[in-house]
């Protein structure tokens, strides 16, 4: 687990607070997790998907500025939660979008030879692939494995950026790398694991 980037002064808390006033403040959150938030929804989504996300997620995030808790340092699992919540509403519009093109222009029916072959390597290759053991986790479950696994955040910062108890993340994690090991027919070795730690 790598720790907290270092910032100079004024914490981020601090930060927020004066942006409260002088809301031209709140640019240097933006200048110190841009890059790092964009790196999360980049891999979450592709790169062009983060490009417009990243704005959103710090709209968002200066709209609601002054819930934020300015006793704490460091906004990054706050808005690594604000990423996630704008991510998963990106993903459900996509998926909405693609379901209405499907209803006004299905695919055929009979696909030719080439097609079928085509389609039965494409499977193949998914299924061995990362994205579907992902794609097959609860949106919970994967959220916490992403931010675990890909910003390697704390069980603690998880929580603050999910809003939920550090025994949920626990679980959750728990979960997910079970369902991740049997996804790529690795041993579960959680047991092995809990009775070692």
């Amino acid at each position: 687990m790598t720790a907290p980037p270092q910032h100079p002064d004024p914490p981020d808390g601090a930060v927020i607070g004066a942006s409260l006033t002088e809301p031209s403040r709140f640019a240097l959150v933006f200048d110190r997790h841009a890059p790092a938030i964009h790196r999360y929804l980049a891999r979450r989504l592709g790169a062009q998907a983060a490009d417009d996300l990243v704005g959103e997620t710090f709209l968002t995030a200066f709209g609601v500025r002054a819930r934020f808790d300015r006793d704490r340092p460091d906004a990054r699992p706050w808005l690594y939660g604000i990423a996630t919540n704008v991510a998963n509403r990106h993903t459900r519009a996509e998926a909405r979008e693609f379901r209405l093109r499907q209803a006004l222009h299905p695919e055929p029916h009979d696909p030719g030879p080439a097609d079928r072959v085509a389609a039965g390597v494409t499977a193949r290759a998914e299924v061995v692939g990362v994205g579907d053991a992902l794609r097959a986790l609860s949106p919970g479950d994967r959220d916490v494995l992403l931010l675990f696994a890909w910003e390697q955040l704390g069980y603690e910062e998880i929580a603050a950026a999910l809003a939920i108890p550090v025994g949920t993340v626990r679980s959750r994690l728990n979960r997910a790398r079970r369902k991740v090991r049997a996804a790529f027919g690795a041993p579960d070795t959680t047991l092995q694991e809990a009775s070692r730690g």
